[in-house]
């Protein structure tokens, strides 16, 4: 079989994802794109890709011979991009979060649906090692029928909100904390098989960065989540609170016990976990230690090279797997939107004070 020909937007933020798919055997990096002329020039040499297939413009990748676009570019560039490319009947893989708004996730639904390409969102965090592990309990009943669960995802990004040698503002400082909740949502209802139907958001405000406008500066914001099947899901973002590593820390409560992981080692680190069922240990009340490794001990050497432990080649190999039987995508547009709208509701909702809103459904 033909490898399926990749160009890849934003090189930059998708360095790792690039990794990650050059070793996928049913993948060719046939061209990249990017504005800054000296990365496209090192990345495009790194991955043996010609001059001539080496864009500074994303029409020309658009119009070029690939059969599928990686799309790794500021948030805000998401929604234009991906339905360029769909529209140009390439399928996509689009870097989370979806988009920003709930009008241009409801036009990448319309034009997955009338360009008949696979979309799938890049939503590597849903592909962490323990992640999967979980998922294979709780599908067990180990920890019983889930009824709350929450995460908390704090990294300090100053420095990518303000350049720290210019000065200049860069994309992020626009962006809410609640706004990039897919991180945190997305792995919390991929082990729930649900959705979000409405939401209430919190913010404490600026108080570590007062005169600055953004809202990326916001403290922290918190969002309060009810699901179609009745649970209660609580996220923390933060984007500016001082704490080193950062973290992303989940935790799901059942009727038969709880799973978490640990909160002192960063996203990219193995770090102990506690896990309790009551089906397992009957007559002991106390949890016992759960490894929480990204990397998957079972994996190939090259599952490594993407970064993210092990998340990305699983992430790709997903994706090819569609690709090849013309099957459903993993993250499809519409659960795209269901692992981004909730968190641009609950910053609306914010806004307004704390309001419940409705958070719409796209399919």
């Amino acid at each position: 079989m033909e490898k399926h020909k990749v160009g890849i937007v934003g090189l930059q933020r998708g360095h790792g994802l690039v990794n990650a798919l050059a070793t996928h055997p049913r993948l060719e990096i046939s061209a990249v794109c990017d504005i800054d002329p000296k990365v496209l020039h090192d990345i495009g040499a790194d991955f043996g890709v010609p001059e001539a297939r080496r864009f500074l413009s994303y029409d020309d990748l658009v119009a070029s011979d690939v059969d599928v676009i990686t799309i790794a570019t500021p948030i805000e560039q998401h929604a234009a991009q991906t339905i360029s490319a769909l529209d140009a009947g390439k399928h996509v893989l689009c870097e989370q979060t979806q988009a920003y708004t709930v009008a241009d996730c409801e036009a990448i639904v319309a034009a997955e649906k009338r360009s008949g390409k696979l979309y799938m969102m890049a939503e590597n965090y849903t592909y962490f090692h323990y992640i999967t592990e979980w998922k294979r309990r709780i599908d067990a009943g180990e920890i019983g029928d889930v009824f709350y669960a929450e995460a908390e995802y704090l990294h300090d990004i100053v420095d990518r909100l303000i350049d720290p040698v210019t000065g200049k503002r860069q994309w992020r400082y626009t962006r809410p904390p609640i706004h990039y909740c897919a991180h945190t949502l997305g792995p919390l209802l991929t082990l729930m098989d649900d959705r979000v139907v409405r939401a209430t958001g919190v913010s404490s405000g600026k108080k570590r960065f007062p005169d600055e406008e953004g809202e990326g500066f916001l403290d922290m914001e918190v969002a309060l989540f009810q699901t179609e099947k009745g649970r209660v899901i609580k996220i923390l973002r933060s984007q500016v609170a001082p704490r080193w590593p950062d973290l992303v820390w989940y935790c799901l409560h059942g009727t038969n016990g709880f799973i978490e992981n640990g909160r002192t080692a960063g996203y990219g680190n193995a770090s102990d976990g506690l896990f309790f069922s009551n089906r397992t240990m009957p007559t002991d009340p106390g949890a016992q230690s759960l490894l929480c490794d990204t990397v998957d001990p079972e994996s190939p050497a090259e599952a490594r090279t993407g970064g993210h432990g092990t998340s990305e080649y699983y992430l790709v190999r997903d994706f090819v797997t569609a690709l090849d039987g013309g099957t459903k995508s993993p993250i499809g547009a519409v659960r795209a939107s269901d692992f981004t709208i909730p968190g641009i509701i609950a910053h609306e909702s914010a806004r307004q004070g704390g309001v419940w809103l409705d958070v719409p459904r796209l399919g």
